[in-house]
Formats: structure tokens, sequence, C-alpha cells
């Protein structure tokens, strides 16, 4: 039951990482008011309504607006979330530095198993303990 919740809250801890770092953009064409085409990968199709400008609206100095058009939306994510060893101080550093070296000798003389009498002889028995106080082990 642990592992599973460990699990799933992992998953979910590295959605959210992803989700708030990906920018996407919307890209939006619409005629009139209607929607007519939309893209998150590349540029919209247009309807082929738009209008060209003849010649003779510029030389009269006024031209008339299209009834279509193209709305983009931009969503950034966050940069901050990488850290350079450099931005370190010398302090923060020499802290990282050290503990990595006791924790990797920490670990590094567990494979043998210790003894802490092997140079030690056991004691002289004067006499039997169990024998005289009647104390037997079944």
């Amino acid at each position: 039951m642990k592992n599973n919740f460990h699990r799933i809250l992992s998953v979910c801890m590295a959605l959210g990482v992803l989700f708030t770092t990906t920018s996407f953009t919307v890209d939006m064409h619409f005629c009139g008011k209607a929607l007519v085409d939309f893209s998150l990968v590349q540029n919209v199709q247009t309807c082929g309504m738009e209008k060209e400008q003849s010649k003779k609206s510029c030389e009269k100095g006024f031209s008339k607006k299209s009834c279509c058009s193209d709305k983009q939306i931009a969503v950034d994510g966050h940069d901050d979330l990488k850290s350079s060893f450099n931005k370190f101080t010398f302090e923060q550093q020499t802290f990282v530095a050290t503990f990595y070296y006791t924790y990797i000798n920490l670990f590094e003389g567990l494979d043998e198993n210790v003894i802490p009498f092997k140079n030690y002889s056991p004691p002289f028995l004067i006499r039997d303990v169990q024998k005289l106080h009647e104390t037997y082990l079944i």
C-alpha cells in the first residue's frame, strides 16, 4: 500500500513539473465571430475571404476592414528550475563535496563481518557455575 502511494505521488509530481515547464502556442483564425480553424503545432489555414486591397482604395486613402482575424494565445513555461553548480557559494560547494565524500565512505567497509572480541581468549573456568547453583537449561 505504501509503495503504491509513493509511486502515484511521484508520477503526479513528475506530471506537475512537466506541465508547469511546458510552453505552447494556440493559433486561431476567426471569420467574423465564428472560429474557422485552430492549431497547436503550425500556423492556421485561412478561410480565403481576406480582401486584397485594390489600387483604387489605396489611391482614395481608405481601406475596408477585413471580416477575418487571427488570434494567438501563448503560454510560457517556467525556465528557472535548473540551478547551476557555479551559482553556489564557496561554503555551499565545500559542504556538498564533504557530504558526498562522507556518504560514499560511509558504506565502504561493511562487507566484512566485524568481530570485536576476535583477538581475546575466553576466561578460564575455575568452577562450573551451573552445577554450583544447580541451574540447568532444559
